[in-house]
């Protein structure tokens, strides 16, 4: 069996990327862990508490929801099941909440019951250090067999719960509830009507609009306002797009394949994840955007380059000069030697 989940690349062997926040809520108080809830003691623990128990080494493979997998990734911690050994959950709980300390104190969730089984786990350390602060640290949840955002960074809580809460990803965003990469569980259901769809793209006026999971494919969207809109696993699939704003927009897991994008602007926006293979970029600007997991030429089934899909790109696609080692190692040479290519083409 493949170790790469479907639609997933392989960074750098080198690379972790940082992804989401980039740092923790702004707090005076030393770092703890509070579980309680649905259990019969509930207890804080102090990271020194933690640090001084038991330590239990993890390999996982990480599998983030846009798109990018880092294999083989060396943790040690404390699995949840033993801290709550502590605490005693009460027969009502079936689902667990962990809690970040971040601004919004955001939080995910499992059932109890998939948190025992999976693994999930207080991780610590990371290659043998600390676990450093961007990607989570001085303590995160991992929860292996899931996309990422089951893995929350800076864990502050863990309730248990008799109800499920969603969390910010999956009630804000619309991440999939139970994230098996295996599955591709990435969003749940899109929530547009057939009627209101037609109505946005006849107005091409998408601009500051949550519209999650558009399906927009074939469409003629030339000039398509779309500033600051929300378009998460958007479908613009061999869509007209030239001279398209798309700036500070979200477009993570967006479906471009074949789409004219010539002259689109792409400055500053989200793009983790999207696929751009077979799309015309001549004249498009990407400068200041996220590129983690973006692919611009498809792979086949042995994971090499399909040459045939890659993305028409010259001289006048502007990208940034250290923006393209967000890309997976495969991806980032397809441009390069596209760029090279143009070049020599037109100093001939």
């Amino acid at each position: 069996m493949s170790k790469l989940p479907a639609n997933q690349q392989l960074v750098a062997a080198n690379k972790w990327p940082i992804t989401g926040e980039k740092t923790p809520r702004k707090d005076d108080r030393p770092w703890s862990l509070t579980i309680s809830g649905e259990v019969a003691h509930a207890q804080q623990f102090s990271l020194d508490d933690l640090l001084a128990m038991p330590q239990r080494e993890f390999v996982v493979d990480i599998h983030c929801v846009t798109r990018w997998s880092k294999l083989g990734a060396k943790f040690s911690g404390i699995l949840v099941k033993d801290l709550l050994e502590f605490v005693r959950p009460n027969t009502a709980a079936g689902f667990v909440s962990f809690v970040a300390r971040s601004e919004r104190d955001h939080s995910t969730s499992l059932p109890l019951a998939d948190t025992l089984e999976l693994g999930a786990f207080v991780a610590l350390h990371y290659e043998g250090k600390p676990l450093a602060t961007d990607h989570g640290g001085p303590m995160r949840i991992v929860t292996p067999g899931r996309y990422f955002y089951k893995s929350l960074k800076w864990l502050e809580k863990i309730e248990l719960l008799a109800e499920d809460r969603l969390g910010y990803w999956e009630a804000d965003v619309g991440y999939h509830n139970t994230a098996d990469p295996w599955r591709e569980q990435r969003y749940i259901a899109p929530n547009l009507s057939r009627q209101e769809t037609r109505t946005l793209i006849e107005s091409r006026d998408f601009s500051g609009r949550d519209l999650r999971s558009i399906e927009a494919s074939r469409r003629e969207l030339r000039g398509l306002n779309a500033v600051g809109a929300q378009l998460r696993d958007a479908d613009f699939r061999e869509c007209d797009l030239r001279d398209a704003d798309f700036r500070e927009a979200n477009l993570s897991n967006a479906r471009l394949q074949g789409a004219d994008l010539r002259g689109a602007q792409l400055a500053d926006a989200d793009l983790e994840g999207a696929n751009f293979a077979r799309c015309d970029l001549r004249g498009a600007n990407f400068l200041k955007s996220s590129l983690f997991g973006a692919s611009f030429v498809d792979l086949n089934d042995d994971v090499t380059v399909d040459a045939s899909t890659g993305a028409r790109i010259d001289t006048t696609v502007r990208f940034g000069r250290q923006q393209l080692t967000a890309l997976t190692p495969i991806q980032e040479d397809f441009i390069q030697n596209s760029l090279a290519s143009a070049a020599k083409t037109q100093n001939e």
